[in-house]
């Protein structure tokens, strides 16, 4: 439906102020905080099976809509679901998390610049990075690498 149209609908109010407390009409209506749920555990999940199958250093992309984004983002915060409408996420930004053991990494958010080369592991043959770790860098730095926490490693974009 178009915003206009959107905006004059009682749960749009719900979805821009208290987005805990949503749920979509309908027979398979479904909640933002289920949402949520769902999107964080199939990314970490995800993100895990890449890590396992092809290393520290893999790189994938999930492409979702905006606030479904902003709902795995805000949990990589570690922001309550009803702050998530403070973050933006443009059409064809990328936003970066590394996951670890220890917690989550928000490396981008909203990029809209086009280079991505930062995020891709190094060629072979040329010095591999630190082993990825949960550790955050001694005084807030960027890292081993330079690249962010841990040297850089598995994540998700959208």
């Amino acid at each position: 439906r178009p915003l206009r149209e959107l905006t004059r609908d009682p749960l749009w109010k719900v979805v821009q102020q208290h987005p805990s407390a949503a749920v979509f009409p309908g027979e398979d209506g479904e909640g933002l905080a289920e949402t949520q749920a769902r999107a964080v555990a199939g990314v970490r999940e995800w993100d895990a099976r890449v890590a396992t199958a092809s290393g520290p250093d893999a790189v994938w992309v999930a492409c979702s809509h905006g606030d479904v984004i902003k709902a795995v983002l805000a949990d990589a915060l570690g922001l309550h679901l009803d702050l998530f409408q403070r973050i933006l996420v443009d059409p064809c930004s990328v936003s970066v998390v590394r996951y670890t053991e220890t917690r989550p990494f928000v490396l981008r958010v909203n990029d809209t610049g086009g280079d991505v080369a930062a995020l891709l592991p190094p060629k072979k043959g040329r010095r591999r990075r630190a082993e990825p770790s949960g550790d955050a860098p001694v005084g807030g730095g960027v890292g081993v690498s330079g690249k962010g926490p841990g040297g850089g490693g598995s994540g998700s974009s959208g």
